[in-house]
């Protein structure tokens, strides 16, 4: 075969070599497509499977872990909370409004193949500058995408964050996370089973949109092939057909008609057929010309490897085919038979192998023959080159500094200053009347409860949190520091963290720095939930992000998950003149990885803070104690440290309420003000007493640190004090 038709599909000669070594013979085309986009890496994860395997899996509450659909947790009371993360970066640069809309089905589809109905999403955005139009049109489409496809089909979006930071103004970073809540007894998994059993297609039609989307967007870095070459890789959504499919999957999997079912997401028809029938342990023939399309005159390749949003595969007994079709046609939605599972036989020499045949039609030409397993589960694996950058000591060496320059001080609370209910505003995040706790908190708080599923006794606390600065100065520690905070600010709404996902958003994995990079935050990522007591029950890695050969620096991103008691009262605290201010935790002594240092000296790294995960353990529990302490408004306003530290949440304090801080002077220096190490939180108000008697039986520093004033400034005693009047920076 000419050598320049594989690579063209991103397949290595050795991967060739591989392929027709499995295979015994050289592939035909429709095979070769087929093994391309398995064997990408968005699929097979060639490059970080063997450094994922570090991750801790498992914990009490764990009921499915990676390699499902979603993770699952128990909620107790005989619910399940299904929790999963996505990327959708490289298709939301190209274009933005799909990308971000198909990034929201997508995720909502992984939530419901496992038997449970999505309740919340929450979206972590890392965008360019705002000044730039192109930044400003990428993230005016994703916003819209999201808001458009997530209203639209009824699910909230309950919380995230946004940044901007020049690495991402040509890769910008769309990670979607999604929660679903089902009775344990309707959870199911991705499998064909039953020797038999019908492979029915439900939901859109096949068409030409997302061919190839993932080994021609997912598995190439930006700016190597025009945008205009890429655009008919980006899957174009239909929030109203997934409502429907939503609604039908449910129904079908409470009347037991299916046994397994799985969405087309990447790969499409390939990979849905192929897991299924290996997880299975089965074989499967599949018709292709019984699929239905939307285009006329489409290719097998085609219908094999398209991405169209909105469809499933599900796993039917004969006998239960007719009920199925006419709960399909009573949603309005269609259902269509396109194969069989059947038995494993003796073939490319295994004594039992699920084979995957594609024919023509029933009885027509056999098009492709393949051991399911081969494209599902044997892609190469990698040990890729790894080394830490040239300059690391010289970076380290560099630490930020800053003097007394107070006017860059007051230039930063101002000109970075970024109001998110812009974003918020256009999301309904009160879809089903679940949200306690919304956008614009350290986390969101949920109900246990869903329409047509019932409500449990208790409520559960999640957040999405990332941080490339601190990633940038070290990759390990700062993977660390991301946990860290995720989980205590699930704590801060009452919630005890069990597990989380992660989204792994790294540059190309051929660098030897970039894979330095993931292997170490893999590393920390496994360090800290190890010792916190979490669970890595999902997660995705994307990889090739960057922009004309420049990686994206690294972003790993994770949604922390907790559980508390449903509390009977929660009533928001306004904060008021005389109010005091106390810092529970340890306070942070450096501005190492700060947005402060970046926006002062861009080139400035030093050494990251590093955190006592023991000591962070205990602020955890003592945080989520107190806030459950007193439901009534007793506890005050409790908020940890995010972008730009203690200042700046200073700063959102007087913008919100309308009142003054004054900090105190043991507490006005840089590194005190405007470090953002996770380790403490903030109380404003609320039951002193109460909150020094859990300091002191959680062995836990607390102190007070400054009041609430009449005027509307921030007063730093001993330093000076600032004005945070101006507008929020916005899109263009």
């Amino acid at each position: 075969m000419d050598p320049d038709l594989y690579r063209s599909l991103g397949l290595t000669d050795d991967e060739y070599d591989a392929i027709c070594a499995l295979l015994g013979r050289e592939p035909n085309h429709l095979e070769l497509a087929m093994y391309s986009v398995m064997w990408s890496e968005h699929c097979s994860y060639k490059s970080s499977r063997r450094h994922l395997r570090r991750l801790p899996t498992s914990g009490p509450t764990v009921i499915m872990g990676p390699g499902e659909n979603a993770g699952v947790v128990d909620a107790g009371d005989g619910f399940a909370v299904a929790i999963r993360m996505e990327s959708h970066n490289h298709p939301s640069a190209i274009e933005p409004y799909q990308g971000a809309a198909t990034g929201v089905g997508g995720i909502l589809r992984d939530i419901f193949t496992v038997g449970a109905r999505p309740i919340a999403l929450l979206d972590s955005l890392w965008m360019g500058p705002q000044n730039e139009p192109r930044s400003s049109w990428i993230f005016r489409g994703v916003v819209s995408g999201i808001s458009g496809y997530g209203n639209a089909v009824g699910v909230p979006t309950v919380g995230g964050e946004i940044s901007f930071e020049p690495c991402f103004r040509g890769n910008p970073l769309v990670n979607v996370a999604a929660i679903g809540i089902a009775p344990i007894d309707r959870l199911i998994r991705a499998q064909a089973t039953g020797v038999g059993n019908l492979v029915v297609l439900l939901g859109s039609k096949t068409g030409r949109d997302g061919i190839g989307g993932v080994s021609v967007l997912a598995s190439a870095g930006l700016g190597q092939v025009e945008d205009d070459a890429k655009r008919p890789s980006v899957q174009v959504g239909d929030p109203f057909e997934e409502k429907k499919l939503i609604e039908a999957c449910l129904s079908m999997l409470d009347r037991q008609l299916i046994v397994g079912i799985q969405d087309l997401g990447g790969a499409g028809l390939t990979c849905a057929t192929s897991e299924t029938a290996s997880k299975g342990g089965t074989g499967m023939v599949i018709y292709v010309d019984t699929v239905p399309t939307r285009e006329p005159q489409m290719e097998p390749l085609e219908i094999m490897t398209s991405e169209s949003q909105e469809r499933m595969l599900a796993i039917a007994e004969p006998s239960k085919l007719e009920e199925l079709l006419q709960l399909a046609d009573r949603y309005e939605i269609e259902a269509t038979v396109i194969g069989e599972v059947v038995s494993p036989e003796e073939a490319f020499g295994y004594a039992e192998v699920g084979v995957l045949r594609i024919y023509s039609t029933r009885g027509g030409e056999l098009l492709a023959e393949v051991p399911a397993r081969s494209l599902a589960d044997d892609a190469p694996l990698y040990d890729r080159p790894i080394a830490p950058p040239a300059d690391l000591g010289e970076m380290r060496s560099r630490e930020p500094r800053l003097g007394g320059d107070w006017s860059t001080i007051q230039a930063f609370l101002t000109e970075t200053y970024f109001d998110p209910e812009w974003i918020y505003r256009q999301y309904d995040h009160q879809l089903f009347l679940n949200t306690l706790v919304g956008p614009g908190a350290d986390a969101a708080l949920l109900r246990v409860a869903a329409p047509g599923v019932g409500s449990s006794s208790s409520a559960l606390g999640v957040s999405v949190d990332g941080n490339p600065r601190w990633c940038t100065v070290d990759p390990y520690l700062g993977a660390i520091a991301t946990v860290a905070e995720s989980a205590l600010n699930v704590a801060s709404v009452g919630a005890d963290p069990v597990c989380i996902v992660d989204c792994l958003n790294y540059g190309n994995p051929t660098h030897p720095e970039v894979m330095w990079q993931l292997s170490q935050g893999i590393d920390g990522l496994a360090h800290a939930c190890d010792v916190l007591g979490l669970a890595v029950v999902g997660g995705n890695v994307s990889l090739y992000n960057e922009e004309n050969g420049i990686d994206i620096e690294p972003t790993p991103t994770v949604t922390t998950l907790g559980f508390r008691k449903l509390p009977t009262m929660l009533r928001p605290y306004l904060a008021q003149a005389h109010d005091p201010i106390f810092y529970l935790g340890t306070v942070p002594s450096s501005l190492s990885g700060s947005a402060l240092a970046r926006f002062a000296d861009p080139k400035a790294k030093g050494s990251l803070f590093e955190i006592d995960l023991d000591h962070q353990k205990r602020l955890i529990a003592a945080t989520a104690r107190y806030v459950r302490s007193n439901e009534d408004g007793e506890i005050g306003l409790v908020r940890t440290i995010g972008r730009g530290g203690v200042a700046a949440l200073a700063a959102s304090v007087v913008r919100r309420y309308g009142v003054g801080v004054e900090i105190f002077s043991e507490f006005s220096t840089l590194e005190k003000l405007f470090g953002e190490a996770p380790t403490g939180v903030v109380v404003i108000g609320g039951n002193g007493p109460m909150l020094r008697s859990i300091a002191q039986s959680f062995d836990l520093t607390l102190m007070e640190i400054g009041r609430c004033v009449d005027q509307s400034l921030v007063v730093f005693d001993g330093l000076g004090s600032l004005s945070v009047a101006g507008e929020p920076v916005t899109p263009r």
